[in-house]
């Protein structure tokens, strides 16, 4: 499944990027997340892979971050591995005519498993919900300073 994403945040590229390229900002805009580690390559540099552990109450899941382009201010791009998934995911960044800051994400989610070929196709709504609330609290740590570790 294949879908795009698209949101405005009212401030500059520079200020978006900068908080978007910190390991330690993750922490306020993704929640559930519990830890990074870095596993391999240059963090931040194409290549690199990263393990990503989150805790959502009775689910836990961890996942591999490897990145395949890293161009700020204007692409960032990952396949985020996990059991049953692959999530390639493609970050475009853009000034608007207003100072402000266009982020689209194209994500394409691979099953790799039955179970969750079968939830993909059950649920897609489910997949789009949680890209557009992560894009969300992004949004609101940029512009408001509000962390999702605040709730």
């Amino acid at each position: 499944m294949k879908y795009t994403t698209e949101i405005i945040i009212e401030k500059p590229i520079e200020e978006v990027i900068r908080k978007m390229d910190s390991v330690d900002n993750l922490k306020h805009w993704q929640e559930g997340l519990v830890s990074t580690e870095h596993v391999s390559g240059v963090p931040g540099e194409m290549g690199s892979t990263m393990r990503m552990s989150y805790d959502f109450g009775k689910r836990k899941m961890d996942l591999v971050e490897t990145i395949t382009k890293q161009d700020f201010p204007n692409e960032f791009h990952a396949t985020y591995t996990t059991k049953g998934m692959r999530n390639i995911q493609e970050n475009y960044f853009e000034s608007t005519a207003k100072g402000f800051t266009k982020w689209t994400t194209v994500n394409e989610f691979q099953p790799t498993t039955f179970a969750m070929n079968a939830m993909l196709f059950l649920m897609p709504s489910a997949f789009k919900k949680q890209t557009k609330k992560y894009m969300t609290y992004f949004k609101n740590f940029v512009e408001k300073g509000i962390s999702v570790l605040d709730a």
